[in-house]
């Protein structure tokens, strides 16, 4: 009789060790194969941003609000799942995307050739370019690409207005965030900062936080996508995403609340 129990117990116990390996396994293939199946496997979108008016930002009670907030939500929710977000060193994103730190990089990242060979991009949805900061009380003197030559500037470390400013040969200090940038301008730290158009539209001149901060030259002209780990079957879903928010007017909503409809690419006209 005792063996008999024994021996059920011993059954029991590769059962349960079969059904355990076998959920691995598929958590496993899950990870390898879909990146869709993966992320529904988990239950969450990890969304990898950076505090970036009027995309990605924080409202008074600490949530996560913006542009690129909102649709990652919607978009998460589409998918049955849970958006969530986190703060990453935007110098280190391919690598957070890649050991699945994130899921995506939704950020008014830019579609740059070095993006997208390194991501799986959605296709473009939104306009941008870079931009230099100064002192309202300096505008005059840098109103063209020579005059910036003396100045050091300020940048988001890994960001398109580095890589700018860097191709210019001009003196630049990484900084974290291209909040930060706008910290060192208006704190002496830095005589300017090169950011992007939306958020200098959202963040700088009369009525923002830095009043006394203006925009001058335009260094290029550009365009945001979002990225995924390389082959991820997301982006092809997301793409129908947007052009589905096209059509039932939802995308437009939500860039009018930001302020950013003007930047707006159609992105039925991109499908086509």
């Amino acid at each position: 009789m005792k063996k008999r129990v024994l021996s059920l117990l011993l059954c029991g116990l590769m059962a349960v060790s079969l059904l355990a390996g076998c959920g691995s396994k598929k958590t496993e293939e899950s990870a390898d194969g879909s990146d869709m199946e993966y992320v529904k496997s988990k239950g969450t979108l990890v969304v990898g941003i950076t505090d970036f008016e009027p995309m990605d930002y924080k409202d008074e009670n600490g949530n996560w609000i913006g542009f690129d907030a909102d649709m990652a939500k919607a978009f998460a929710e589409s998918l049955g799942v849970d958006a969530e977000f986190v703060e990453i060193d935007w110098d280190n994103k391919v690598m957070e995307l890649d050991s699945k730190t994130i899921d995506c990089v939704w950020n008014g990242m830019t579609l740059t050739d070095e993006v997208k060979s390194a991501m799986e991009c959605s296709n473009a949805y939104c306009n941008n370019a870079q931009i230099v900061i100064v002192p309202a009380d300096k505008a005059d003197q840098y109103q063209d690409t020579d005059s910036l030559k003396d100045l050091n500037f300020a940048v988001e470390a890994g960001s398109a207005g580095e890589a700018e400013v860097t191709a210019l040969g001009l003196s630049c200090t990484p900084v974290k965030a291209q909040s930060d940038a706008l910290l060192e301008v208006a704190s002496g730290t830095s005589d300017a900062a090169v950011i992007d158009s939306l958020m200098a539209a959202a963040m700088v001149g009369e009525g923002t936080g830095y009043a006394d901060l203006t925009y001058t030259v335009q260094l290029n002209s550009e365009e945001y996508g979002v990225g995924f780990r390389k082959g991820s079957d997301l982006a092809v879903a997301l793409n129908d995403f947007f052009v589905a928010g096209y059509a039932d007017g939802s995308v437009a909503a939500c860039a009018d609340t930001y302020n950013i409809q003007a930047a707006l690419i159609d992105v039925e006209l991109v499908e086509e």
